[in-house]
């Protein structure tokens, strides 16, 4: 890079920037992605989730979700699978958490019994997906350490990326590398490393759409499994924004009556 170019960069970028260290500005554009999507109280919404093996053979279940913005916690989120027949039923509840371990029961309606998933279990696949347990809890600020890595391009975004690095022992990754839209602040890929620090997963968010003038939501989350060959496409439709949802909708009660 030329002298003129470096100091063109200099003066172009903001002082409290360039005073930062590379853990406090990961820090901050953690906090910018959170502020934007705070404040929309509650949604509804159905989806879709396509399993593929490495053989590439398919299989397809409907689903439904809603989520409970909480103050000053993580949010609360209910999934119910309503086809094929075999899954039909069956809920998982969450409440994530700010600081200590999420909470989530899962209801298998063939045992009618209610299973609380232990924090230790939380790097197990759900529902046979290639996403964990701990994917599916909302990413709260507080649950990682960050470092800012560099600003880089990916398919055309202008991008930050930065790594974050589980608070939680248990958690199944070393570490995450997040590359974040550098005008609307959204994940658009993540790529996870298991607990031996080797890729392992890679998440792509596809099609965003603004809702309420505000909050982004991507149509597609694509996650592809390096290690094993599988594959989960979630597609979520029908966004209802600000439905009226209350506490009284997330708690053990509602996985039974949920079907």
């Amino acid at each position: 890079m030329k002298l003129s170019l470096i100091l063109a960069t200099l003066l172009l970028t903001p002082a409290v920037t360039l005073a930062m260290t590379a853990e406090e500005r990961g820090l901050e554009i953690a906090k910018e992605v959170d502020t934007r999507d705070t404040g929309f109280h509650d949604f509804k919404a159905s989806m879709t989730m396509l399993l593929k093996n490495r053989h590439g053979e398919e299989s397809l279940r409907d689903m439904r979700n809603q989520t409970l913005e909480v103050e000053n916690d993580g949010d609360k989120t209910l999934v119910v699978f309503d086809e094929p027949r075999d899954v039909k039923g069956t809920a998982l509840l969450s409440f994530s958490h700010k600081v200590g371990d999420d909470d989530q029961w899962l209801y298998l309606p063939a045992l009618k019994r209610v299973k609380r998933i232990a924090s230790r279990n939380k790097s197990g696949p759900f529902m046979g997906s290639e996403f964990a347990y701990e994917d599916i809890s909302s990413q709260e600020v507080e649950k990682y350490t960050y470092k800012f890595i560099e600003e880089s391009e990916h398919e055309g975004t202008a991008s930050l990326l930065l790594e974050r690095y589980p608070v939680d022992p248990n958690s199944g990754y070393t570490r995450q590398q997040m590359w974040v839209d550098k005008e609307r602040y959204i994940p658009i890929k993540i790529d996870y490393y298991d607990r031996k620090n080797v890729l392992l997963k890679t998440l792509v968010f596809r099609g965003y759409q603004q809702y309420l003038d505000q909050y982004w939501r991507a149509d597609e989350m694509y996650m592809e499994n390096h290690q094993t060959g599988k594959s989960t496409l979630l597609t979520w439709k029908q966004y209802d924004f600000r439905s009226g949802l209350t506490d009284a909708d997330f708690n053990k009660n509602s996985l039974k009556r949920a079907r």
